[in-house]
């Protein structure tokens, strides 16, 4: 029997440790960007973590279903290619399934001041996820092999 990139993410035995791994790919993403966006990126990420200091955990934990599910297709058509590699290669289709699911979390909002936040950076937001696809694919690699 097959499992899918979700289930085996989310499953209990593993969920917590995806979900520190993912959060470690955010803050490095963040982390190593430079120049005027950065900045801005940075300090979007500061002023969330404000809000509630495990706020990024939880939303990760959150949307880690949905997520998974959205990178389904590309997960099961990655072949022997590694699956950053393959995210890279298919980075429009990988960014758009990402950024529906944090779009759809930021339309209903916990917090105003986060989706606030959210609205203001996204219209770069693809860029940035592009850019984080490699760590990311390798990232959940790691996590499902």
């Amino acid at each position: 029997m097959s499992t899918t990139l979700t289930e085996s993410l989310v499953d209990p035995s593993r969920r917590d440790l995806a979900v520190d791994t993912l959060v470690g790919v955010i803050d490095a993403e963040v982390a190593g960007k430079k120049g005027i966006g950065g900045t801005v990126i940075k300090t979007a990420y500061s002023a969330v973590k404000k809000v509630n200091d495990g706020i990024v955990r939880r939303a990760v934990n959150g949307m880690l279903p949905d997520m998974a599910h959205s990178l389904q297709p590309l997960w099961d058509g990655r072949g022997t290619t590694s699956f950053g590699a393959h995210l890279a290669a298919h980075d429009d289709q990988a960014a758009d399934a990402l950024l529906a699911v944090a779009d759809a979390r930021a339309a209903n909002p916990r917090h105003a001041a986060v989706a606030r936040i959210y609205n203001g950076v996204r219209p770069k937001a693809k860029q940035h996820v592009v850019a984080a696809l490699p760590r990311l694919g390798t990232a959940v690699e790691t996590l499902v092999s």
